[in-house]
This record gives C-alpha cells, sequence and structure tokens, in this order.
C-alpha cells in the first residue's frame, strides 16, 4: 500500500488544470522560413538530383474527403496544424479531414527519367493528388513512404494537393505517446505531414532500397540492393573508402548482392564512430551512402555473466530515454542544430546510447547517431484501443506478480482487433527496412509496458527473421513472455537492484524520472514524474546518488540501463534538460 501511496502523490492524477505556457526553444526563434528542413533527408541513401518541397502550403480543415473549393490559410510544412510553428494551432479531429496544397515548378522533363515523391512521414492516413489526379494512398503515421508520379507530372507548374485523415487514439492505429486529451506521460496528439516533403529524379531501372550488412568477423561487409524491377538486375560496381582513399571496390554483371573486404578494419563505437563511405553505380543510377564496422552480441564476460557486447566487448550501455518532442513543434525537429544538441548533450552528461522512445526520427536523427558515436535503442510505435493505466502501468509496477500476465490475453492489452494486430506487424517491418542501414541502431524494442502489446514471443521471431544483426528487446517493463535477447525491467518506487541467476543479460530499461519543474522553462504547473523535487540542489543530489548505484549494479551484473529521460515533454518533468532545451538542471 505505501508503494501505491508514493506512486499516487508522485504522478499526481489530481491535475490543477493550470493552463499551459508556449516556450520555444532557440532553434525556434531563429528560424527561417523560408528555408526549413534543407539538408538532405535521407542520408543513408544520397541522390544528388533532389528537391525539397517544406515550406508555405495552403491549408483547410473539411468534414468530408471531398476536394476543397476554397482554403482556411497558411501552414508552414513539415509542422503539424496543432504546433505552434505551423502557424495555424489546431487540432484535426478525428471525424475532421485535412487538405494541403501547393504547386512546384518543373522547367523541364528529362528523357529516361522518373520523378520520386517523398514524405518522411504523415500522420495517419493520406491520399496524394498531383494535378488533381490521385497517385498514391498511405497508412501509418511514422514510416516513410513515396510515389512515383512520372505519369502525372507536366512542364510548367503542378499541383501537388494532400488529404489527411487522423483519428488519434480513438482507435486501434499505431500512435506512440499522441493523446487527444494530453497530460501526465501522455502529451498532445498531432496530425498531417510532420517531416521533410522532397522528390528526386532517377533513371527508368532505379534502386528502391537497399541493405548494408557489416560482417566484423569476416572483416567484409554486404551489400544487397532492391530495385523497381524485381528479378532483373543491370551491372553495378561498388567502391568503398577510408576517408577519401578506395579501400575496396567490385563489379558484378548479374544479381543483387555481393561480398567486398574491409582491409584493416576500423570497428564502430561510441568511443570512436568510424564510418566508411560507399559509391554505388547501378546502371545509370548513382548513389551515396555509408556505414560502420560493428557487431551486436550476447556473451559472457570474464566473470561468466552475460553481457550485450559491442564487436565482441563487454560494453555497458549507459542509456537514456528520448521522446524527441518539441514545445513550438512537437514530434517535428526545428532544424538540424537541434537534432544534434540533444544527442551531444547526451553524449556530455556521460550517456553512450539513446533509447528512441515510442517514435521513428527523421533519417538525419539516425546518421548524426551514426556520425557522432551514440547507440540508439528503436522502439516500435505502440497501438491498440485506449490503454487503463492502472491496469498496464500503475498496478503492475506495485504488484510485480502481475508483470507476468500472458500477452495471448488480447483484450487486456488493447488487442483484440485482428486488423490492428495485422497493421501493428506490417508496420514494425517497414520500421526495420527504413532502419535497416542506420549504423548506431543496436536493438529493436518491440512492446512498452504492455501499450498494445500481443503474442510477443511470436512477434519476436518474426523480427529476427528480418533481421538478425541486432538485439531484441521484447518486452520493455513488463509482462515478460520468454522472448527476446534480454530480461527488461522498469524499476520506478522500488530499489534498483540486479535480478540474479537469469539466462539472459539483466537491463533496467526505464528507471529515475526524477522531476524538477524549473519554472520559467515549464510547459504547465501540473508536475508528472516518479519522485518530485523543490529545488536543484536536491535534485542533483538524488540524480548523483542514483547514478552511482547504476555503477555499483554494473560491477554485479548490469548490463544496460536507461535513465528516464533526456528532456522535459509538457506536464513531465523528469528531463535532465527543459523542455525548451534552454536549461540543463544538472549544470
Amino acid at each position: 500500500m505505501m508503494i501505491m501511496k508514493q506512486m499516487l502523490e508522485a504522478l499526481q492524477l489530481k491535475r490543477k488544470n493550470t493552463g499551459t505556457k508556449q516556450l520555444k526553444t532557440i532553434w525556434g526563434e531563429q528560424i527561417d522560413k523560408e528555408h526549413v528542413l534543407e539538408e538532405y533527408p535521407r542520408p543513408q541513401m544520397v541522390r544528388d538530383n533532389y528537391t525539397i518541397l517544406n515550406g508555405i502550403y495552403q491549408y483547410a480543415f473539411t468534414g468530408s474527403s471531398e476536394m476543397p473549393s476554397c482554403y482556411d490559410g497558411e501552414i508552414l510544412v513539415p509542422f503539424s496544424p496543432e504546433t505552434e510553428m505551423s502557424g495555424v494551432g489546431r487540432q484535426l479531429q478525428p471525424n475532421e479531414y485535412l487538405w494541403y496544397e501547393r504547386s512546384f515548378i518543373l522547367e523541364q522533363l528529362p528523357k529516361g527519367k522518373r520523378l520520386l515523391l517523398h514524405f518522411g512521414a504523415c500522420d495517419e492516413r493520406c491520399r496524394v493528388y498531383i494535378n488533381g489526379e490521385q497517385v498514391g494512398t498511405h497508412a501509418g503515421g511514422y514510416q516513410a513512404f513515396y510515389f512515383d508520379i512520372t505519369a502525372f507530372i507536366k512542364e510548367g507548374e503542378n499541383k501537388l494537393q494532400v488529404c489527411v485523415k487522423d483519428v488519434s487514439d480513438t482507435s486501434y492505429h499505431g500512435r506512440g505517446k499522441q493523446k487527444l486529451k494530453n497530460g501526465g506521460m501522455f502529451y498532445t496528439a498531432q496530425s498531417g505531414i510532420w517531416q521533410t516533403v522532397w522528390y528526386e529524379w532517377v533513371p527508368e531501372i532505379y534502386v528502391q532500397s537497399m541493405h548494408i550488412i557489416p560482417h566484423f568477423d569476416e572483416d567484409s561487409v554486404e551489400i544487397e540492393l532492391f530495385t523497381n524491377e524485381e528479378g532483373k538486375f543491370l551491372p553495378y560496381k561498388v567502391y568503398i573508402f577510408d576517408r577519401g582513399h578506395l579501400i575496396s571496390e567490385m563489379s558484378i554483371e548479374d544479381g543483387h548482392k555481393m561480398m567486398l573486404p574491409i582491409p584493416n578494419k576500423k570497428a564502430w563505437s561510441p568511443v570512436s564512430p568510424f564510418l566508411y563511405d560507399v559509391t554505388i553505380m547501378y546502371g545509370e543510377d548513382f548513389i551515396q551512402s555509408y556505414f560502420g564496422m560493428r557487431h551486436f552480441s550476447v556473451e559472457k564476460d570474464s566473470n561468466g555473466i552475460l553481457r550485450l557486447c559491442l564487436n565482441h566487448v563487454p560494453y555497458f550501455q549507459n542509456g537514456i530515454l528520448d521522446q524527441g518532442y518539441w514545445p513550438e513543434s512537437l514530434l517535428t525537429p526545428i532544424s538540424d542544430e537541434a537534432m544534434i544538441y540533444d544527442i551531444q548533450e547526451a553524449k556530455n552528461q556521460g550517456f553512450n546510447m539513446i533509447r528512441k522512445h515510442c517514435k521513428i526520427e527523421p533519417m538525419r536523427w539516425y546518421y548524426h547517431c551514426d556520425r557522432l558515436g551514440m547507440l540508439v535503442w528503436q522502439d516500435m510505435i505502440n497501438g491498440g484501443v485506449e490503454y487503463n493505466p492502472f491496469k498496464t502501468t500503475y498496478i503492475p509496477t506495485a504488484i510485480r506478480k502481475l508483470q507476468q500476465l500472458k500477452d495471448s490475453h488480447h483484450v487486456f492489452h488493447g488487442r483484440a482487433n485482428a486488423k490492428g494486430r495485422k497493421e501493428w506487424k506490417k508496420e514494425c517491418i517497414e520500421t526495420i527496412e527504413q532502419l535497416y542501414n542506420c549504423t548506431s541502431i543496436c536493438t529493436w524494442v518491440l512492446f512498452n509496458e504492455g501499450w498494445g502489446q500481443f503474442d510477443a514471443e511470436e512477434n519476436t521471431q518474426m523480427v529476427l527473421e528480418k533481421d538478425n544483426t541486432r538485439i531484441i528487446d521484447s518486452h520493455s517493463g513488463w509482462f515478460d513472455q520468454g522472448a527476446g535477447d534480454m530480461r527488461s525491467v522498469h524499476i520506478y518506487f522500488f530499489e534498483l537492484a540486479v535480478e540474479k541467476g537469469l539466462n539472459k543479460p539483466f537491463v533496467i530499461s526505464e528507471y529515475g524520472g526524477l522531476a524538477y519543474g524549473v519554472k520559467e522553462h515549464s510547459y504547465s504547473e501540473d508536475i508528472y514524474g516518479y519522485a518530485n523535487y523543490e529545488n536543484a540542489t536536491d535534485y542533483k543530489k538524488a540524480y548523483k546518488e542514483m547514478m552511482d548505484k547504476i555503477q555499483k549494479l554494473k560491477r554485479e551484473g548490469l548490463a544496460a540501463a536507461v535513465y528516464t529521460q533526456l528532456a522535459d515533454v509538457e506536464e513531465e518533468v523528469n528531463g535532465i534538460l527543459t523542455y525548451d532545451r534552454k536549461i540543463s538542471k544538472l549544470d
């Protein structure tokens, strides 16, 4: 009962409803609306003939899916209409549609070329039109997608329109931490286009995607191409460079994969994040990429304790939870500099791993982790019908025996709908495919605290078959079904300790959550956290004691730990940075 009382006090379930404050980061204050997120959006697969379509669009909220005859005003893409940065500041409701429109100019249509229109992400379902004709549809609020629009374009002015539907947390669709009625550990829902829109010219036969697979033990790298003509392959060449010096090359006349040697390999790690450059020439398609030579595994240390290993060496992963929210732009990072700042601040505080929580970042974020040296645990996007916090969070936290509840009880976990379960599987595989070539991603996290969890054992096997090069955390928190590569627990309110006698590495995948609200830099006077502090001195003392405890547990067998969290988010003030990133609470 004492634990439950502490929980209720810390979480402050009786909200004051004191109102909120619009905060802004320095990047939001300095933004040039004529030049928004103009960097190449996909560093893992670069072509040089591209155009960014971020900027001012016309928008309209409508009650039907019919094209509007007029628009409500202007919106700054790629910021969702719910954000201050978009210039709109209005919530898309589940019974509404959101329309976008803008024009772009094509001065000429190159012969023998195709035009691909890319969206980094659009929440949650959309239809895309070019010059009044529908070119395709997409479902999934976090995954990137594209359409071949060659047949729909013309020389001169072209019109792009997008129709969006987003029911947020009123259905079983994947949504992450978004909630129409935000509060506590759930945040303002957003909708629509929230990552970069862009197009690129490609040859008639082009590379759709590729896998770059380091074979650390064999001193080699595997390149596998997937093209728009399935089963047909053109001759292609691959060149690998070490800081501009050609170290390996290979040509192939037929087939889609090759193995290239990496002489005198340089291992990638957070301490030494060395990246090799790759050039691929597939027919007329010219692509540049990169990779790091690294290997993730579970192995015993000199004392016989199972550890998470990097390049076959036990490597304690000192992690921090990162939700990737911003006060003026929600899930959309305002700039490249903002992304870099968060990653670098985590490194500055001694963390070597970020758990990306219930969100897929723009591809440039992962590139910065790759080049700066930051391991990443990537959460899948949770869904299912509305969670009962007492069933999924509070009671399992207090009564540990309930943490073993079987996830075949689909109703309990909000997964009774078979379409929803199928949709999660599809988006899980799409996520892995999208992020496959990110050097820094070492772990896939399938489910968190039972939110929309189902059939973890089966889904773990599905992920393993898709990608056997990374570690799998099948159940972060509780509802452990015995699957995956680690025993992954959340410890709040109880003393931090290591479970003994396991046949897997033991990790504390969430702990801490120390709450300290800096008044002028807080979103609300309503406070959510797991232990509340009134002043900086007490907060810093508690934080140091907790970090000292983690170091002690490391020696006892702890393989990884994830502190909650990097930055405040709305009412949740347990970040080491304020929501506006202007104050580090540890300074």
